[in-house]
């Protein structure tokens, strides 16, 4: 009879554990998601004053359990996505800022007043069709007719210079905040003058606009068919 009380009671013990376990899980999956909201409408009012805004925001918390992050109130990383936002009214597929080293104080998520969440690094990328570059580089090359396609995972330009029709294949690079259009293959077929006119026209830099978060252009790539900004933010505050 006691053996049977005992494995009745270790029965109810383990039920009791398992419904406690499912239950702090959930709490920790509702905490978060209402910390990510809130995180999301911080985000987009920071990002609003750069003239930033998105068809729709979204933010992921990142590291082992929520709650235990939120009583040290620093979360590992933070990870949030733009789906396609404007930047000073030019179209980007997606922006995606990585951060790492969150200090998020608890009256920061519960909307107290001056409290704000800072971040230790933040990686910044932004993903661009060839058409929207090519209309940013036709603003500072003074080429009204300059077209941008990806191939092969090699970036083309094409464009007319002098009459002639040339198509280049371009390696961007970034200098001084600026994204350089270095040629790296041209048609043998065109003449050494048009040849020089495009090298020089497509090296003249193309001048970006306010990047979001205040952050600074490092790199450029092309990705799949689109092209890549990589940036990085110092000090990145997103007021309560």
């Amino acid at each position: 009879m006691s053996s049977t009380r005992s494995g009745r009671a270790l029965r109810r013990l383990i039920i009791f554990l398992v419904v406690l376990a499912i239950l702090a899980v959930a709490a920790d999956r509702a905490a978060k998601w209402l910390a990510e909201d809130q995180l999301a409408t911080m985000a987009e009012q920071e990002a609003a004053q750069y003239d930033v805004r998105a068809a729709d925001t979204s933010v992921d918390i990142g590291g082992f359990g929520f709650l235990p992050q939120l009583v040290k109130e620093e979360f590992s990383t933070v990870t949030l996505t733009m789906q396609q936002p404007t930047i000073s009214s030019i179209p980007a597929e997606d922006l995606t800022v990585a951060m790492s080293g969150v200090h998020v104080p608890r009256a920061a998520l519960t909307g107290g007043n001056g409290a704000a969440v800072t971040v230790d690094t933040t990686d910044v990328q932004v993903r661009l069709s060839p058409s929207e570059l090519a209309k940013l580089a036709a603003r500072t090359t003074g080429v009204d007719d300059l077209t941008m396609r990806v191939v092969d995972g090699k970036l083309h330009a094409q464009l007319s210079v002098r009459g002639i029709e040339a198509d280049a294949t371009i390696r961007p690079t970034t200098k001084n905040g600026r994204i350089v259009l270095a040629v790296d293959e041209l048609s043998d077929s065109i003449p050494s003058v048009v040849r020089n006119a495009i090298t020089s026209l497509l090296a003249r830099g193309i001048a970006l606009p306010k990047l979001p978060f205040g952050a600074s252009l490092k790199q450029v790539a092309v990705q799949g068919s689109s092209v890549v900004l990589t940036a990085t933010a110092a000090n990145l505050k997103l007021a309560g």
